[in-house]
Protein backbone atom coordinates (compact mmCIF):
# COMPACT_ATOMS: atom_id res chain seq x y z
CA UNK A 1 0.00 0.00 0.00
CA UNK A 2 1.33 3.81 -0.51
CA UNK A 3 1.37 4.79 3.00
CA UNK A 4 0.64 8.72 3.41
CA UNK A 5 4.53 9.06 4.83
CA UNK A 6 4.32 12.80 5.84
CA UNK A 7 2.62 14.16 8.71
CA UNK A 8 2.11 17.52 10.65
CA UNK A 9 0.01 18.73 13.03
CA UNK A 10 -2.56 21.26 12.86
CA UNK A 11 -2.69 24.54 15.02
CA UNK A 12 -4.59 27.56 13.72
CA UNK A 13 -2.66 29.99 15.53
CA UNK A 14 0.28 29.00 13.93
CA UNK A 15 -0.89 28.60 10.62
CA UNK A 16 1.19 31.00 9.03
CA UNK A 17 4.60 30.60 11.44
CA UNK A 18 5.39 27.01 11.23
CA UNK A 19 2.73 24.82 8.97
CA UNK A 20 1.78 26.30 5.85
CA UNK A 21 5.79 27.52 5.21
CA UNK A 22 6.32 23.42 5.87
CA UNK A 23 3.92 22.53 3.19
CA UNK A 24 5.34 21.14 -0.40
CA UNK A 25 4.12 22.91 -3.48
CA UNK A 26 3.57 19.79 -5.09
CA UNK A 27 0.94 17.09 -6.10
CA UNK A 28 -0.23 14.96 -3.37
CA UNK A 29 -2.74 12.60 -1.27
CA UNK A 30 -3.78 14.39 1.51
CA UNK A 31 -5.75 13.27 5.03
CA UNK A 32 -6.96 16.23 7.10
CA UNK A 33 -7.47 14.22 10.78
CA UNK A 34 -10.78 15.45 12.60
CA UNK A 35 -10.33 16.90 15.91
CA UNK A 36 -13.26 14.45 17.14
CA UNK A 37 -12.73 11.41 17.42
CA UNK A 38 -16.20 10.19 15.91
CA UNK A 39 -16.06 12.45 13.40
CA UNK A 40 -14.67 11.50 9.69
CA UNK A 41 -11.48 12.21 8.05
CA UNK A 42 -11.28 14.52 4.91
CA UNK A 43 -9.54 13.35 2.13
CA UNK A 44 -7.91 15.17 -0.60
CA UNK A 45 -5.86 15.36 -3.74
CA UNK A 46 -4.30 18.00 -5.31
CA UNK A 47 -1.79 19.69 -7.43
CA UNK A 48 -0.46 21.84 -5.39
CA UNK A 49 -0.27 20.93 -1.02
CA UNK A 50 0.15 24.18 0.04
CA UNK A 51 -2.18 26.20 -1.93
CA UNK A 52 -4.97 23.69 -1.29
CA UNK A 53 -4.45 23.46 2.11
CA UNK A 54 -4.28 27.62 2.58
CA UNK A 55 -7.84 27.60 1.33
CA UNK A 56 -8.87 24.68 3.84
CA UNK A 57 -7.27 25.59 6.34
CA UNK A 58 -6.19 29.20 6.38
CA UNK A 59 -8.36 31.88 8.35
CA UNK A 60 -11.84 31.36 8.16
CA UNK A 61 -14.11 34.11 6.52
CA UNK A 62 -17.34 34.85 7.80
CA UNK A 63 -18.56 36.52 4.31
CA UNK A 64 -17.41 33.61 2.38
CA UNK A 65 -19.41 30.48 1.17
CA UNK A 66 -15.99 28.28 0.70
CA UNK A 67 -15.61 25.05 2.68
CA UNK A 68 -13.00 25.75 5.82
CA UNK A 69 -11.82 23.09 7.95
CA UNK A 70 -9.60 25.51 10.26
CA UNK A 71 -11.91 24.17 12.90
CA UNK A 72 -12.08 20.75 12.02
CA UNK A 73 -8.56 19.69 11.52
CA UNK A 74 -6.16 18.32 14.09
CA UNK A 75 -3.40 17.33 11.94
CA UNK A 76 -2.50 16.06 8.45
CA UNK A 77 -0.82 13.41 6.68
CA UNK A 78 -0.12 13.04 2.98
CA UNK A 79 2.15 11.36 0.43
CA UNK A 80 3.68 13.62 -2.29
CA UNK A 81 3.07 12.21 -6.13
CA UNK A 82 4.79 12.52 -8.83
CA UNK A 83 2.09 11.04 -11.77
CA UNK A 84 -1.12 11.19 -11.94
CA UNK A 85 -1.10 7.29 -11.78
CA UNK A 86 0.56 7.18 -8.43
CA UNK A 87 -1.98 9.54 -7.16
CA UNK A 88 -5.05 7.92 -8.27
CA UNK A 89 -3.86 4.61 -6.81
CA UNK A 90 -2.84 6.04 -3.67
CA UNK A 91 -6.71 8.24 -3.07
CA UNK A 92 -8.18 4.52 -4.06
CA UNK A 93 -6.54 3.05 -1.53
CA UNK A 94 -7.32 5.04 1.18
CA UNK A 95 -10.58 6.05 0.49
CA UNK A 96 -11.39 1.91 0.35
CA UNK A 97 -10.06 1.36 3.15
CA UNK A 98 -11.38 4.45 5.41
CA UNK A 99 -14.77 4.71 3.32
CA UNK A 100 -15.88 1.35 2.51
CA UNK A 101 -19.47 2.28 2.23
CA UNK A 102 -18.43 5.50 -0.44
CA UNK A 103 -15.16 5.07 -1.64
CA UNK A 104 -16.44 4.24 -5.14
CA UNK A 105 -18.97 7.23 -5.35
CA UNK A 106 -15.97 9.41 -3.77
CA UNK A 107 -14.13 8.04 -7.36
CA UNK A 108 -16.84 7.86 -9.53
CA UNK A 109 -15.78 4.42 -10.14
CA UNK A 110 -17.16 1.72 -12.52
CA UNK A 111 -15.85 -1.53 -12.78
CA UNK A 112 -14.03 -1.56 -16.02
CA UNK A 113 -15.90 -2.85 -19.68
CA UNK A 114 -14.45 -6.39 -20.94
CA UNK A 115 -16.22 -8.81 -23.26
CA UNK A 116 -17.48 -11.99 -21.83
CA UNK A 117 -18.22 -15.42 -23.30
CA UNK A 118 -20.38 -16.85 -21.11
CA UNK A 119 -19.58 -20.84 -21.11
CA UNK A 120 -22.43 -21.27 -18.21
CA UNK A 121 -24.80 -21.00 -21.02
CA UNK A 122 -25.89 -23.84 -23.17
CA UNK A 123 -25.54 -21.77 -26.26
CA UNK A 124 -23.06 -18.90 -25.21
CA UNK A 125 -22.51 -15.99 -27.14
CA UNK A 126 -19.95 -12.99 -26.45
CA UNK A 127 -21.31 -9.64 -25.05
CA UNK A 128 -20.34 -6.16 -23.03
CA UNK A 129 -20.13 -6.47 -19.19
CA UNK A 130 -18.77 -4.74 -16.03
CA UNK A 131 -18.97 -7.65 -13.50
CA UNK A 132 -16.27 -10.27 -13.48
CA UNK A 133 -17.56 -12.93 -11.04
CA UNK A 134 -14.17 -14.71 -8.90
CA UNK A 135 -13.38 -18.15 -7.37
CA UNK A 136 -12.14 -18.56 -3.97
CA UNK A 137 -8.71 -17.96 -5.60
CA UNK A 138 -9.37 -14.92 -7.16
CA UNK A 139 -9.42 -16.53 -10.44
CA UNK A 140 -12.07 -15.34 -13.05
CA UNK A 141 -15.13 -17.84 -13.07
CA UNK A 142 -18.15 -18.64 -15.18
CA UNK A 143 -16.58 -17.86 -18.70
CA UNK A 144 -13.89 -16.34 -20.52
CA UNK A 145 -13.27 -12.55 -20.53
CA UNK A 146 -11.41 -10.32 -22.84
CA UNK A 147 -10.13 -6.72 -21.94
CA UNK A 148 -10.29 -4.32 -20.26
CA UNK A 149 -11.73 -1.84 -23.22
CA UNK A 150 -12.00 2.33 -22.33
CA UNK A 151 -15.28 2.23 -22.39
CA UNK A 152 -18.45 -0.38 -23.09
CA UNK A 153 -19.38 1.24 -26.67
CA UNK A 154 -15.40 0.93 -27.98
CA UNK A 155 -15.82 -2.89 -26.50
CA UNK A 156 -19.03 -2.94 -28.22
CA UNK A 157 -17.51 -2.10 -31.25
CA UNK A 158 -15.11 -4.86 -31.17
CA UNK A 159 -16.80 -6.77 -30.75
CA UNK A 160 -19.37 -6.09 -33.87
CA UNK A 161 -15.98 -6.50 -35.74
CA UNK A 162 -14.65 -9.79 -33.80
CA UNK A 163 -17.96 -11.49 -34.31
CA UNK A 164 -18.30 -10.82 -38.12
CA UNK A 165 -15.31 -13.92 -38.50
CA UNK A 166 -17.77 -16.51 -36.43
CA UNK A 167 -20.90 -17.58 -36.27
CA UNK A 168 -21.78 -17.35 -32.86
CA UNK A 169 -25.16 -16.13 -31.95
CA UNK A 170 -25.65 -12.53 -30.73
CA UNK A 171 -29.59 -12.62 -29.68
CA UNK A 172 -30.41 -12.27 -25.76
CA UNK A 173 -33.33 -14.57 -26.23
CA UNK A 174 -33.57 -18.16 -24.81
CA UNK A 175 -32.72 -20.65 -27.15
CA UNK A 176 -35.68 -23.78 -27.48
CA UNK A 177 -34.26 -25.23 -30.37
CA UNK A 178 -37.59 -24.89 -32.12
CA UNK A 179 -37.50 -25.63 -35.98
CA UNK A 180 -40.88 -23.20 -36.51
CA UNK A 181 -39.13 -20.67 -35.18
CA UNK A 182 -38.23 -17.67 -37.89
CA UNK A 183 -34.89 -17.12 -36.99
CA UNK A 184 -33.47 -13.34 -37.00
CA UNK A 185 -31.70 -11.09 -39.40
CA UNK A 186 -28.27 -13.02 -38.79
CA UNK A 187 -28.92 -16.13 -39.38
CA UNK A 188 -30.77 -15.14 -42.66
CA UNK A 189 -27.36 -13.58 -43.66
CA UNK A 190 -25.40 -16.89 -42.62
CA UNK A 191 -23.53 -14.87 -40.27
CA UNK A 192 -24.71 -16.77 -37.00
CA UNK A 193 -25.58 -20.72 -36.84
CA UNK A 194 -28.57 -20.13 -36.01
CA UNK A 195 -29.53 -22.86 -32.67
CA UNK A 196 -32.64 -21.08 -32.08
CA UNK A 197 -34.50 -23.08 -35.20
CA UNK A 198 -32.37 -26.05 -34.87
CA UNK A 199 -30.27 -24.74 -37.74
CA UNK A 200 -27.18 -26.64 -36.30
CA UNK A 201 -26.21 -29.30 -33.68
CA UNK A 202 -25.10 -28.36 -29.70
CA UNK A 203 -21.74 -30.00 -30.96
CA UNK A 204 -21.54 -27.96 -33.81
CA UNK A 205 -21.88 -24.72 -31.94
CA UNK A 206 -19.88 -25.52 -29.17
CA UNK A 207 -16.95 -26.10 -31.64
CA UNK A 208 -18.00 -22.82 -33.08
CA UNK A 209 -18.14 -21.03 -29.76
CA UNK A 210 -14.50 -22.76 -28.68
CA UNK A 211 -12.90 -21.27 -31.97
CA UNK A 212 -13.98 -17.92 -30.70
CA UNK A 213 -12.51 -18.76 -26.58
CA UNK A 214 -9.19 -19.51 -28.54
CA UNK A 215 -8.81 -16.79 -30.63
CA UNK A 216 -9.49 -14.67 -27.58
CA UNK A 217 -6.66 -16.57 -25.64
CA UNK A 218 -4.25 -16.16 -28.23
CA UNK A 219 -5.40 -12.58 -29.16
CA UNK A 220 -5.87 -13.84 -32.94
CA UNK A 221 -3.39 -15.90 -33.50
CA UNK A 222 -4.88 -19.17 -33.38
CA UNK A 223 -7.68 -17.85 -36.32
CA UNK A 224 -4.95 -16.69 -38.15
CA UNK A 225 -2.62 -20.05 -38.36
CA UNK A 226 -6.08 -22.25 -39.20
CA UNK A 227 -6.86 -19.79 -41.93
CA UNK A 228 -3.02 -19.34 -43.36
CA UNK A 229 -2.88 -22.83 -43.35
CA UNK A 230 -6.46 -23.84 -45.54
CA UNK A 231 -4.62 -21.05 -47.91
CA UNK A 232 -1.59 -22.92 -48.37
CA UNK A 233 -3.32 -26.34 -48.67
CA UNK A 234 -5.90 -24.25 -51.38
CA UNK A 235 -2.68 -23.17 -52.92
CA UNK A 236 -1.28 -26.71 -53.26
CA UNK A 237 -4.45 -27.77 -54.65
CA UNK A 238 -4.16 -25.25 -57.28
CA UNK A 239 -7.30 -23.72 -55.95
CA UNK A 240 -6.36 -20.54 -56.63
CA UNK A 241 -10.20 -19.11 -56.09
CA UNK A 242 -10.66 -20.38 -52.03
CA UNK A 243 -6.99 -19.32 -51.69
CA UNK A 244 -7.65 -15.62 -52.59
CA UNK A 245 -10.95 -15.82 -50.70
CA UNK A 246 -8.77 -17.10 -47.42
CA UNK A 247 -6.38 -14.73 -48.37
CA UNK A 248 -8.71 -11.53 -48.06
CA UNK A 249 -10.09 -13.52 -44.38
CA UNK A 250 -6.77 -12.86 -43.04
CA UNK A 251 -6.19 -9.35 -44.66
CA UNK A 252 -10.10 -9.23 -42.93
CA UNK A 253 -8.18 -10.15 -39.48
CA UNK A 254 -5.49 -8.67 -39.61
CA UNK A 255 -7.22 -5.46 -40.17
CA UNK A 256 -9.64 -5.83 -37.09
CA UNK A 257 -6.35 -6.79 -34.96
CA UNK A 258 -5.03 -3.45 -36.03
CA UNK A 259 -7.32 -1.31 -33.99
CA UNK A 260 -7.35 -3.60 -31.00
CA UNK A 261 -5.40 -1.73 -27.89
CA UNK A 262 -2.48 -3.50 -27.01
CA UNK A 263 -3.92 -3.56 -23.69
CA UNK A 264 -6.90 -5.81 -24.06
CA UNK A 265 -5.73 -9.85 -24.24
CA UNK A 266 -7.54 -12.44 -21.39
CA UNK A 267 -8.10 -11.27 -18.57
CA UNK A 268 -5.89 -14.04 -16.33
CA UNK A 269 -3.07 -13.20 -19.35
CA UNK A 270 -2.94 -9.76 -18.35
CA UNK A 271 0.57 -9.05 -17.12
CA UNK A 272 2.78 -5.95 -17.48
CA UNK A 273 4.73 -3.61 -15.66
CA UNK A 274 4.19 0.32 -15.37
CA UNK A 275 7.05 2.61 -14.84
CA UNK A 276 6.40 6.26 -13.17
CA UNK A 277 8.61 8.61 -12.56
CA UNK A 278 8.95 9.18 -8.71
CA UNK A 279 9.23 12.10 -6.46
CA UNK A 280 12.74 10.91 -5.14
CA UNK A 281 15.50 11.94 -7.33
CA UNK A 282 16.91 9.30 -9.73
CA UNK A 283 14.24 6.69 -9.07
CA UNK A 284 11.47 4.67 -10.79
CA UNK A 285 8.33 3.60 -9.42
CA UNK A 286 7.53 0.06 -11.07
CA UNK A 287 4.16 -0.92 -10.88
CA UNK A 288 3.32 -4.51 -11.92
CA UNK A 289 -0.29 -6.23 -13.09
CA UNK A 290 -0.66 -9.93 -12.40
CA UNK A 291 -4.00 -11.14 -13.68
CA UNK A 292 -5.33 -7.71 -14.15
CA UNK A 293 -4.65 -6.87 -10.53
CA UNK A 294 -2.11 -4.42 -9.51
CA UNK A 295 0.85 -5.26 -7.20
CA UNK A 296 2.41 -3.59 -4.59
CA UNK A 297 4.94 -1.18 -6.10
CA UNK A 298 8.35 -0.87 -5.48
CA UNK A 299 10.97 2.08 -6.07
CA UNK A 300 13.95 1.77 -8.40
CA UNK A 301 16.71 4.22 -6.99
CA UNK A 302 19.18 4.16 -9.68
CA UNK A 303 21.73 6.44 -7.36
CA UNK A 304 22.10 3.44 -4.76
CA UNK A 305 22.29 1.45 -7.62
CA UNK A 306 25.23 2.63 -8.62
CA UNK A 307 26.79 1.86 -5.40
CA UNK A 308 26.16 -2.09 -5.67
CA UNK A 309 27.61 -5.19 -7.53
CA UNK A 310 23.85 -5.83 -9.03
CA UNK A 311 22.54 -3.72 -12.36
CA UNK A 312 18.77 -2.88 -12.52
CA UNK A 313 18.93 -5.33 -15.67
CA UNK A 314 19.34 -7.76 -12.19
CA UNK A 315 17.43 -6.36 -10.11
CA UNK A 316 14.61 -6.72 -12.40
CA UNK A 317 14.96 -10.02 -13.30
CA UNK A 318 14.62 -10.81 -9.42
CA UNK A 319 11.47 -9.06 -8.96
CA UNK A 320 9.82 -11.01 -11.55
CA UNK A 321 11.19 -14.48 -10.66
CA UNK A 322 10.51 -13.87 -7.14
CA UNK A 323 6.59 -12.15 -8.31
CA UNK A 324 4.85 -9.46 -7.79
CA UNK A 325 4.24 -9.26 -4.32
CA UNK A 326 0.23 -9.10 -3.26
CA UNK A 327 -1.90 -9.17 -5.67
CA UNK A 328 -5.53 -9.12 -3.83
CA UNK A 329 -8.74 -6.73 -3.90
CA UNK A 330 -11.73 -6.28 -6.03
CA UNK A 331 -10.37 -7.36 -10.02
CA UNK A 332 -13.19 -5.23 -11.55
CA UNK A 333 -11.85 -1.93 -10.05
CA UNK A 334 -7.92 -2.70 -10.62
CA UNK A 335 -8.55 -3.07 -14.32
CA UNK A 336 -10.70 0.12 -14.10
CA UNK A 337 -7.76 2.13 -12.52
CA UNK A 338 -5.71 0.00 -14.65
CA UNK A 339 -7.90 1.26 -18.10
CA UNK A 340 -8.44 4.83 -16.76
CA UNK A 341 -4.54 5.53 -16.40
CA UNK A 342 -3.98 3.90 -19.86
CA UNK A 343 -6.31 5.65 -22.01
CA UNK A 344 -5.93 9.06 -20.76
CA UNK A 345 -4.90 11.25 -23.12
CA UNK A 346 -2.00 12.38 -22.09
CA UNK A 347 -0.62 9.56 -20.49
CA UNK A 348 2.50 9.60 -17.86
CA UNK A 349 4.49 7.07 -18.06
CA UNK A 350 5.18 3.40 -19.95
CA UNK A 351 3.90 0.35 -19.83
CA UNK A 352 5.53 -3.00 -21.22
CA UNK A 353 3.19 -6.31 -21.52
CA UNK A 354 4.50 -9.82 -21.03
CA UNK A 355 4.19 -11.91 -23.83
CA UNK A 356 6.75 -14.93 -23.86
CA UNK A 357 9.26 -12.96 -21.41
CA UNK A 358 9.72 -9.37 -20.29
CA UNK A 359 11.53 -6.86 -22.69
CA UNK A 360 13.62 -6.07 -20.30
CA UNK A 361 16.85 -3.70 -22.39
CA UNK A 362 13.22 -1.98 -23.34
CA UNK A 363 12.22 -1.30 -19.64
CA UNK A 364 15.68 -0.06 -19.00
CA UNK A 365 15.81 2.23 -22.11
CA UNK A 366 11.98 3.47 -20.90
CA UNK A 367 13.50 4.44 -17.12
CA UNK A 368 16.37 6.25 -19.11
CA UNK A 369 13.67 8.33 -20.90
CA UNK A 370 11.82 8.83 -17.85
CA UNK A 371 14.79 10.20 -15.32
CA UNK A 372 15.97 12.79 -18.30
CA UNK A 373 15.11 15.94 -17.95
CA UNK A 374 11.90 17.81 -18.55
CA UNK A 375 11.71 19.66 -21.70
CA UNK A 376 11.97 23.13 -20.11
CA UNK A 377 14.98 21.77 -18.19
CA UNK A 378 16.27 20.09 -20.86
CA UNK A 379 16.37 23.47 -23.05
CA UNK A 380 17.79 25.82 -20.21
CA UNK A 381 20.36 23.34 -19.80
CA UNK A 382 20.89 21.39 -23.00
CA UNK A 383 23.08 18.14 -22.81
CA UNK A 384 25.24 17.28 -26.14
CA UNK A 385 25.19 14.06 -27.33
CA UNK A 386 22.63 10.49 -27.16
CA UNK A 387 20.85 10.44 -24.15
CA UNK A 388 22.74 7.67 -21.24
CA UNK A 389 21.06 5.15 -19.47
CA UNK A 390 20.98 5.79 -15.93
CA UNK A 391 23.85 5.22 -13.63
CA UNK A 392 23.92 1.67 -12.94
CA UNK A 393 21.60 0.42 -15.05
CA UNK A 394 23.71 -1.98 -17.51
Amino acid sequence: MLELDCELEFDAARTEEHFFPALPSQAAVCLIEAREEKADPFLIRTQNLRRRLERLLGPSDPASKRLNLSDFARGIRYRRTSSAFEQTLTYYQHAKQLFPERYRELMRLQPAAVLKVNLRNAYPRCYVTRRIPVDEAGVPTGGAYYGPFASPRSAETFAERILDLFKVRRCQIKIRRDPTFPGCLYSELKMCLAPCFAGCTKEEYDVEVQRLVQFFETSGGSVRSTIEVEREIASEQLDFERAATLHKKVEKLDEVLRGRPELTRRIQDLDAVILQRAVEEQTIGVYGVRGGRLADPFFLRFAEIASQPRSAEQIFREHFVAGPGATEGDLGEHLWLLARWYYSNPREGEIFLREKDWPYRRILRACSRLLAPKTSEADTHPTPGPAQPPEGAS
